[in-house]
């Protein structure tokens, strides 16, 4: 059981699609920033290089969900683009 404040009326329908489209978007990036970025196990503290890093974290991964000619997972394709300079480029241009 759960339980939600909200300020949607009495409608389960809405609170559903509410509660829904919350896990969608922490499936769809936080989960993924976290297992193919290794967000949580970051180090950076100091100065603002973690807000920076947050900021590019996202960037990456949308580069790299764009990318179509490679048809592995994010995980696969970052190691890719750090192992082939063409591929990075690739990714960079388009």
């Amino acid at each position: 059981m759960r339980y939600c404040i909200s300020t949607i009326a009495h409608d389960a329908g809405k609170v559903l699609r509410a509660v829904r489209q919350h896990w969608g978007i922490e499936n769809r990036l936080h989960y993924v920033l976290n297992v193919s970025l290794n967000e949580d196990a970051c180090r950076i503290r100091e100065d603002n290089d973690a807000e920076n890093m947050a900021v590019l974290r996202p960037i990456a991964l949308n580069l790299l969900r764009q990318e179509k000619t490679c048809k592995r997972g994010i995980k696969a394709r970052r190691k890719k683009a750090g192992w082939d300079n063409r591929y990075l480029e690739q990714l960079l241009i388009s």
